[in-house]
């Protein structure tokens, strides 16, 4: 499963989307917004998405992950506003056991930052907001 959303996340069904009678592991990634960044308070942060692309490469990295370690993946990704304490992402993999479940849903989340077309920009309490690129580019 990948999803990129407005609407609030729904745990359960990333997690249940993952779930296999045969696996014996089934771990989860849940990242929210922090009420503080660089010691600047934080109200909210703005994401958005190449929407097309984003879901291609969240795909490919779920296949991969899938794949490596044998496991059933998901992600499921906040657009829009989300405010201080919700989550804007979910990363869920199951696998026959534990260590390859830590190890897949560590890499959709690790994958997810460094090469999905997702930017946000972090508003912060005394009005000013700022740009992140969601995509790491190695200098030239």
């Amino acid at each position: 499963m990948v999803r990129l959303q407005s609407e609030p996340i729904d745990i359960a069904a990333v997690v249940a989307s993952v779930a296999e009678p045969e696996h014996g592991g089934l771990a989860t990634f849940l990242g929210s917004t922090r009420a503080e960044t660089a010691r600047r308070p934080v109200i909210a942060l703005e994401y958005q998405a190449h929407d097309e692309l984003a879901v291609v490469e969240l795909q490919l990295i779920v296949d991969e992950a899938e794949a490596r370690y044998g496991a059933r993946c998901a992600i499921a990704h906040r657009l829009g506003t989300v405010a201080t304490g919700e989550p804007s992402v979910a990363a869920a993999a199951s696998a026959p056991h534990r260590p390859q479940a830590f190890a897949a849903c560590r890499y959709l989340i690790d994958q997810a930052k460094k090469r999905a077309p997702i930017w946000k920009r972090t508003h912060y309490a005394d009005g000013v907001t700022e740009w992140q690129d969601g995509v790491q580019r190695a200098a030239p």
